[in-house]
């Protein structure tokens, strides 16, 4: 957590609303998921927080990463390529891996000269990866259990289990090489029994696939849906960890590679933000507070994570129930009607903690207003 005093600062200094981001926590994060999963290779997953100096700072802490979209893969490409030489190695295949399964055209056409690991689900992805991207390597993406995630994926992607290997003979026989497998239990998965069922259908199928002659499938791709710690209700990584250590070394010859697609998990503790109270009213007996900053800014994760960010203040002092409103002029923009605050006057600073993923990335500039300016702090 950036400590109090700190972020006032940074709020004097900068102005508000204030992004911070914390790369000394990011390290950290990425420290920790790599000491409880030891042998998961993690690859960052870009859509979570795209801010290049993230990208940076994982990079050289030695993470992979997933994008799902050109912008992304070049986000990692183009920072990487920016680093001195000694840090720098071959990177596509063994740091990049495209993970949305369905690609337009144009996409295709540009991945094809990087020679990438792509995703793919069904039979049209086939045919378009040969004709425009046939360098690409596959991983086939498995429909499996969402149930209890925070954000449910399987409805969108994922082949089902029993044309799974009917789909690997199909990319060999189009002259295309499937790498290996890959599925996603959705994103804040707090019901762990979700990877232990993946883990168990991605085995037979791989097991079905070598017995069928596929014996060049080594890599499994475990997605992402590691939860953040929102709050004590949340089971700390080493639990989880415990459950997914046991399965693999039961389910899998060490000959197979494991990725992970962590997003949430490296980068919501590693930020927060700063605003400023902009207005005061008292509606319906509920005392209501305008900020300058809102769900269409670093709070859209209300609305397309469906996750809540307390709202904080710095001031001391009795508290009562009270509703957070952003600066727009939309009443979608409301960010809580139940916050407990202290009375606070116009211009008093709030903040939220934890609010680094699917927030600040998906900023817009609706209603003229910018998104928040981004501090980055204990960069390297």
């Amino acid at each position: 957590m950036v400590a109090k005093p700190l972020l006032k600062k940074l709020a004097k200094e900068h102005g508000t609303p204030l992004f911070v981001v914390d790369h000394e926590q990011l390290r950290r994060n990425l420290a920790e998921f790599k000491r409880w999963l030891p042998r998961v290779q993690p690859y960052y997953a870009v859509k979570a927080n795209s801010l290049p100096e993230i990208v940076r700072t994982l990079y050289r802490a030695g993470a992979s990463f997933d994008v799902a979209s050109l912008p992304e893969f070049l986000c990692v490409h183009e920072n990487i390529k920016d680093l001195p030489a000694k840090e720098r190695q071959d990177f596509i295949w063994d740091k990049i891996i495209y993970a949305n399964p369905i690609k337009a055209i144009a996409t295709l056409k540009t991945l094809d000269q990087y020679k990438p690991l792509v995703t793919y689900d069904n039979y049209e992805e086939i045919r378009k990866v040969k004709k425009y991207a046939p360098h690409a390597g596959m991983v086939l993406r498995l429909k499996v259990p969402n149930t209890g995630a925070m954000v449910e994926l399987s409805s969108k992607f994922g082949a089902a289990p029993g044309e799974a290997v009917n789909l690997i003979e199909a990319s060999e026989k189009a002259g295309l090489t499937v790498e290996g497998l890959s599925f996603h239990v959705g994103s804040q998965t707090t019901n762990f029994q979700n990877y232990v069922q993946a883990l168990n259908l991605a085995a037979d199928i791989l097991k079905e696939a070598r017995a069928r002659g596929y014996r060049q499938m080594k890599q499994l791709d475990i997605g992402g849906g590691f939860p953040a710690p929102y709050d004590a209700n949340v089971q700390p990584l080493r639990e989880l960890a415990k459950i997914l250590n046991s399965e693999i070394k039961r389910l899998f010859p060490k000959d197979v590679q494991i990725l992970a697609e962590p997003g949430r998990f490296l980068v919501a503790t590693a930020c927060t933000s700063v605003a400023q109270v902009i207005g005061k009213a008292d509606r319906d007996g509920r005392r209501c507070y305008y900020i300058n900053d809102g769900v269409y800014h670093t709070y859209s994760g209300i609305i397309f994570d469906h996750c809540k960010y307390p709202v904080k203040a710095f001031k001391k002092g009795p508290t009562q129930i009270c509703a957070v409103f952003g600066p727009t002029c939309d009443a979608l923009d409301t960010i809580s009607l139940t916050e407990e605050l202290p009375d606070l006057d116009l211009g008093d600073l709030v903040y939220s903690e934890n609010i680094g993923a699917y927030s600040h990335a998906s900023s817009t500039y609706f209603n003229g207003f910018p998104p928040a300016q981004v501090v980055h702090i204990n960069q390297a």
